[in-house]
């Protein structure tokens, strides 16, 4: 058997370069959505085995730690792979909103106590 041969070890026929019926995904090549370190506005559309929520950006899943479904969020993506990015909510937005500012004390005059 020599180097150029195009048979597996068996003596069959290979086809695809990549050996075993596999070819190469075209998809591995195209750029990505998102990057590390990015932060996108997305929408939890389900739940992973591991309870993690699942979102897409542009049709690229994003696995988002902590969140449920229907949580409309911003996401810090923290790792990128060829099929799926990893990221968590950025910080404050899984924070609740802020409460109102406290009202004044009543120790202190108000505008109307003081217009006698």
């Amino acid at each position: 058997m020599n180097g150029n041969d195009d048979r597996g070890y068996r003596g069959e026929r290979r086809e695809g370069g990549m050996g075993r019926g596999h070819g190469m995904n075209p998809n591995y090549f195209l750029p990505k959505p998102v990057k590390v370190g990015d932060v996108v506005e997305v929408t939890v559309e389900g739940t992973a085995s591991r309870g993690d929520g699942i979102a897409k950006k542009d049709g690229f899943v994003i696995f988002i730690k902590g969140a449920k479904i229907g949580d409309k969020l911003s996401v810090k993506i923290t790792e990128v792979r060829t099929k799926f990015a990893i990221g968590e909510p950025a910080s404050g937005a899984a924070e609740p909103p802020a409460e109102p500012a406290a009202e004044p004390s009543s120790d202190e005059p108000s505008s109307e106590d003081t217009a006698e």
